[in-house]
């Protein structure tokens, strides 16, 4: 049954949540994703066999939570899965974040270090709006992004991708690449070295830049930024795994 929680900004949140052992596992999504995704109920129906805590979850203007998604912004999003995190779970937790979710995940590595037992990130895309949206913009969508306040971009998984004045703004002042990230408990970043969307540089470049004392960085043969089939699911499982065991 899906659950809500409204958040001091009046956003309401629609999410999933597993009571079991801890730590429990948190998922965060992608952009414009939702809770109901492959990698998501996979790793809840894992969690449920262990009988181990898990927490999915929408931010606003993904899935079934409230606000439109044009309104919304990396900071949102982010501030989203701290109320989340800080509100539903107990104790540390292993934070799973695929792609965008990787991204608001160090994020908040760096606000609530104490809430994080461990990560795992899925094909991560720290500063995508700058790095990704912005670099690729042509003068002309960059006049567009700045008169219309919005350019629609192409996307390989449906409908085009409205990116917005205010999500390119609000992502300078989120960026994770250009100041010093800690990650001082077990991670792991996996990465599949067909993703067109997150490159094999980026992911290079995350590993290069994080400092902790356990991170490994993991590719995957012939796996898409997806990250869902067999072989995929099972890594996210082994890597989870992983974390898990180093804890104990």
């Amino acid at each position: 049954m899906v659950e809500t929680l409204k958040t001091p900004s009046g956003r309401t949140l629609a999410y999933h949540k597993t009571n079991g052992s801890g730590p429990g596992i948190v998922f965060l999504g992608g952009f414009m994703s939702d809770m109901d995704g492959t990698k998501a109920v996979h790793l809840e129906s894992w969690c449920k066999s262990q009988g181990r805590a898990f927490l999915r979850f929408d931010y606003s203007g993904h899935g079934k939570s409230s606000e439109d998604f044009k309104d919304g912004c990396i900071g949102d999003w982010a501030e989203d899965a701290y109320q989340a995190i800080t509100t539903l779970t107990d104790g540390p937790q292993i934070i799973v974040g695929s792609s965008m979710g990787g991204w608001i995940s160090l994020l908040l590595a760096k606000r609530i270090p104490e809430k994080f037992a461990g990560l795992v990130t899925i094909a991560a895309a720290p500063d995508f709006t700058e790095d990704g949206f912005w670099a690729s913009f042509n003068a002309d969508a960059r006049k567009m992004l700045v008169q219309d306040g919005v350019v629609n971009v192409p996307s390989d998984y449906g409908d085009p991708y409205p990116i917005t004045k205010r999500l390119i703004e609000d992502g300078r002042s989120q960026l994770v690449l250009r100041s010093p990230l800690n990650l001082p408990f077990p991670t792991r970043f996996l990465q599949g070295d067909m993703d067109e969307d997150v490159s094999l540089e980026t992911a290079n470049k995350l590993f290069a830049h994080a400092k902790g004392p356990d991170i490994r960085l993991v590719l995957l043969k012939n796996a898409d930024h997806r990250f869902s089939d067999a072989d995929a699911l099972q890594l996210i499982e082994d890597a989870t795994n992983n974390v898990l065991g180093r804890l104990a």
